[in-house]
């Protein structure tokens, strides 16, 4: 089930926050933890049990961590949790692929298991290991109600798109929590802004890229404008699912963090991943890159530790070398930045710095998407071939313009909400006393206005492609 459904939007939503807010507090929790199995069920019935067992798995890992506290058997549970927990995202998301090269290199049969991915694996695994982790290292407390914890871990609104949500973040909302009117009417509005997001205009530019790609004959314009499509599409997609979890968190008391801070107006790779995808940049951070060591360690080990951050990263995202290759990609730059290119752009005149950081960055940014949308490593290789012109394609014909044109307006309107332009005119105006009075009465009318044309376009049957299968 997505959010972006009509099913969801006016079938399961509205029945489940009317249930949640009927029945007392003891039974909220209750409330959430089936509307969730529920919600992962409609969409992946035998899978929901594989998401049972890891969170059965998290469970009784923490009571063992905590049980132990301060033994060799506190760790052997934590190591435990980690084989468990890495062990079955493994298998069910990367067995293809190493049997695939296996193949490849050994020149052997050995068949493909042709496993479905389960849909939200690497994000609630993400999540059960920062249970876990933080448990041992002291800064979560340890959660003894299964129903509770499954109820952490199934919780619908960021289930099957992120963010990664920790334990720790939200540990004491999920036994106490408050529910005020002022967070309904935030949490309806954060949910109203991201469903626009993914509906009017992430699928909209989906919907561009898919007939750039389907050109009776493609030209390097068409590559170009291809790969800033996805590069838009990708942002209001993944910042929309973003919004809504947010929005729905909030609706039920929970208070989420930030996943998204306006990327692409970054003027380094380096301040971009610090605004894309946020969750999942700190988790690699706060788990995977300072128990290697940091930065303080020789400089040899530092370049390594960025490659195989960055490397895990990238493998993280799916089963594809493309994928690996994007990260790497990604490490790559951060080592060029942090080694010796930022020290060079700080020396240059600020507005030179600003616009030169800001160009550099999108078009890193640009190039990174063409390798992550790509099909498989081959596909990067013609991809860029064909964007630099070495396919002996032409520039540009009618037929790429006809559409370039057609579109532009979405690619427009998309860029400009990119950034946080319209967000601080808005603050502006409710800077003064009668523009906070008439954006107040103004806001809920518009978040109306998206609901509508968004249900009109799903009725419709537009184009609403789910990017998070890949996941």
């Amino acid at each position: 089930m997505l959010f972006s459904s009509i099913t969801f939007l006016y079938y399961f939503l509205p029945a489940t926050v009317l249930l949640y807010f009927l029945v007392p507090k003891k039974l909220k929790n209750f409330i959430l933890l089936i509307a969730s199995l529920f919600f992962y069920f409609a969409g992946e019935p035998l899978y929901s049990f594989l998401m049972i067992g890891a969170s059965l798995s998290g469970y009784i890992h923490g009571l063992f961590i905590e049980k132990f506290r301060g033994s060799g058997l506190s760790k052997a549970a934590l190591v435990s949790s980690l084989v468990v927990g890495l062990g079955l995202l493994g298998f069910f998301k990367y067995s293809d692929f190493f049997i695939n090269n296996i193949n490849g290199i050994f020149k052997t049969e050995i068949p493909l298991l042709a496993l479905a991915l389960p849909i939200g694996i690497s994000f609630y695994t993400f999540q059960i290991l920062s249970y876990t982790i933080d448990l041992y290292r002291g800064k979560a407390k340890v959660q003894k109600n299964f129903f509770d914890f499954t109820t952490y871990v199934a919780l619908f609104p960021q289930l099957i798109a992120g963010p990664i949500v920790r334990y720790s973040t939200i540990q004491d909302e999920i036994d106490h929590r408050t529910h005020s009117f002022e967070d309904i009417a935030y949490g309806v509005g954060r949910f109203a802004i991201g469903l626009g997001k993914k509906i009017l205009l992430s699928n909209t530019l989906a919907e561009f890229g898919v007939i750039l790609g389907e050109l009776s004959e493609r030209t390097v314009l068409s590559y170009w404008a291809a790969a800033i499509a996805f590069t838009l599409q990708i942002y209001f997609d993944f910042s929309g699912y973003s919004d809504m979890a947010i929005g729905l968190g909030r609706v039920f008391g929970f208070h989420f963090l930030e996943n998204f801070d306006y990327p692409y107006i970054s003027k380094s790779i380096t301040e971009f991943w610090r605004r894309w995808h946020i969750s999942l940049g700190t988790w690699f951070r706060d788990y995977v890159y300072i128990p290697l060591g940091g930065n303080r360690v020789k400089k040899w080990r530092y370049v390594l530790n960025i490659l195989i951050v960055w490397g895990l990263t990238g493998f993280w995202h799916g089963a594809e070398w493309n994928f690996i290759i994007w990260g790497l990609y990604y490490g790559i730059i951060l080592l060029i930045e942090k080694l010796f290119l930022l020290n060079i752009l700080e020396k240059l005149p600020s507005t030179v710095n600003s616009v030169i950081g800001r160009i550099y960055t999108l078009f890193f940014t640009v190039i990174g998407f063409v390798i992550f949308n790509a099909v498989g490593a081959g596909a990067v290789k013609e991809t860029f071939s064909a964007m630099f012109g070495a396919n002996g394609l032409t520039l540009c014909n009618e037929e790429t313009l006809y559409y370039i044109t057609s579109y532009l307006p979405v690619v427009i309107i998309s860029a400009v909400l990119a950034t946080p332009l319209m967000k601080n005119i808005y603050n502006r105006i409710c800077e003064r006393e009668a523009g906070n009075t008439v954006m107040g009465f103004i806001k809920p009318f518009g978040y109306i206005a998206i609901l509508l044309v968004c249900t009109a376009s799903l009725i419709d049957g537009s184009f609403n492609p789910f990017i998070y299968f890949r996941f």
